[in-house]
């Protein structure tokens, strides 16, 4: 059964998602937490990039979405809840989907179980305080994941996780349903620069959505689902603005493109799917990668 082209709603060749990483400064607040920076003074330099995703990149990224006639599902740290409501009001209010992503974006491999749960618990209380509305999805931070994490997940019954890519097209771990990411899809590990001598430079936007135009043509021959991620403070900015908007005028002129949010992939995936495509539960431990 998992070997048959995977089936979209409407008779649709090929899923496609636009999802946004909302992150902001959390991963850099999170990485020197316990370092001299902490103790010294954080780097303005990288704070003030990361801080134009909350003050600019998202209104622009919405603007668009508008224009295109698209609900994208939009993954956001409690940290920037919190400190940016009314950038996440914004997102409600045109209609978008929000998920889970942390408190701090936490490396998940770098919390306990409890410590987890705890973070989970704070974040989405934190969320549906500010929108009215629950998430119903998770996606780790760094797009990492432990055994005990994913316990975790299951056991708060969020909806799904969207953090791994066993396979392209969603699936199951357990009781856990996956929304699968690609690196390939995520513009960071093409355009993130912080400074430093020894990184390397951002792509070309016009290359990286020739790879990207390719990367959904295999997609659609395959039946997988296409997912785009992007955090605002990158993909926010003019040029790759631009190239999003170009990708996406080709991807709506397509027939045979299902859209739709994470949510209405894991609904679809749960009535159409509910026993196909699943590793059993126990998997890793069974594995020996135990969820201590």
């Amino acid at each position: 059964m998992d070997t048959v082209r995977y089936e979209w709603p409407e008779g649709k060749r090929v899923g496609v998602t636009i999802s946004l990483d909302f992150d902001g400064e959390t991963p850099y607040l999170w990485r020197s937490r316990n370092t001299e920076r902490a103790r010294f003074g954080a780097c303005l330099g990288e704070i003030e990039q990361r801080r134009f995703g909350p003050r600019q990149g998202i209104y622009r990224l919405l603007e668009l979405f508008q224009r295109w006639d698209i609900e994208a599902t939009v993954f956001v740290p409690g940290f920037i809840a919190e400190n940016y409501p009314q950038a996440v009001g914004e997102i409600v209010k045109c209609g978008h989907e929000i998920g889970l992503h942390g408190y701090l974006h936490e490396r998940v491999d770098e919390l306990d179980a409890d410590e987890m749960e705890k973070t989970l618990t704070r974040s989405r209380e934190l969320i549906e305080k500010i929108t009215g509305r629950r998430p119903m999805g998770y996606r780790s931070p760094s797009w990492e994941m432990t055994a005990a994490a994913l316990q975790v997940v299951e056991r708060l019954r969020v909806s799904y996780d969207s953090s791994l890519m066993g396979y392209d097209q969603p699936y199951w771990i357990g009781g856990v349903m996956e929304i699968p990411v690609q690196w390939i899809l995520d513009d960071a590990i093409y355009y993130r620069y912080t400074g430093g001598l020894n990184a390397p430079s951002p792509r070309n936007p016009a290359d990286v959505t020739e790879l990207w135009r390719r990367e959904f043509e295999g997609m659609k021959r395959w039946g997988g689902l296409f997912m785009l991620t992007m955090p605002p403070w990158i993909s926010g900015s003019a040029s790759r603005l631009l190239a999003v908007e170009s990708l996406i005028e080709l991807l709506k002129k397509d027939p045979e493109v299902w859209w739709g949010t994470c949510s209405d992939a894991s609904r679809h995936h749960r009535e159409t799917y509910p026993d196909a495509f699943r590793e059993e539960a126990g998997f890793y431990e069974k594995a020996g990668l135990h969820a201590e």
